[in-house]
């Protein structure tokens, strides 16, 4: 397997893991009271529209030429960590 094969199943599975979380999370916020609901329902989304995009990217990433890979994997971490600041803070906002 190469390099750029490995990356891609590695982002691959830390994106499936993320959204994984991301399912338990919205179960959580479907048991809050009903004021908060929906303003979970709304950040849900934002992740949801995060997470389509960074999926988006990967398959972008996948079919790339070698020129294009390195600013590729760049692009890549960067959407990868805001979605995970991202899920992070909403997670903390359901303990709060």
């Amino acid at each position: 397997m190469s390099k750029r094969d490995e990356y891609v199943a590695k982002m691959k599975l830390q994106l499936d893991e993320l959204n994984g979380k991301m399912d338990e999370l919205e179960a959580k916020a479907k048991e809050a009271k009903a004021e908060a609901r929906d303003k979970y329902k709304e950040e849900m989304g934002k992740l949801r529209d995060q997470s389509k995009l960074a999926v988006a990217k990967l398959e972008e990433l996948k079919v790339s030429g070698e020129d294009k890979w390195e600013a590729m994997v760049a692009e890549m971490e960067k959407i990868r960590d805001a979605f995970t600041h991202s899920y992070n803070y909403f997670k903390s906002q359901l303990k709060a």
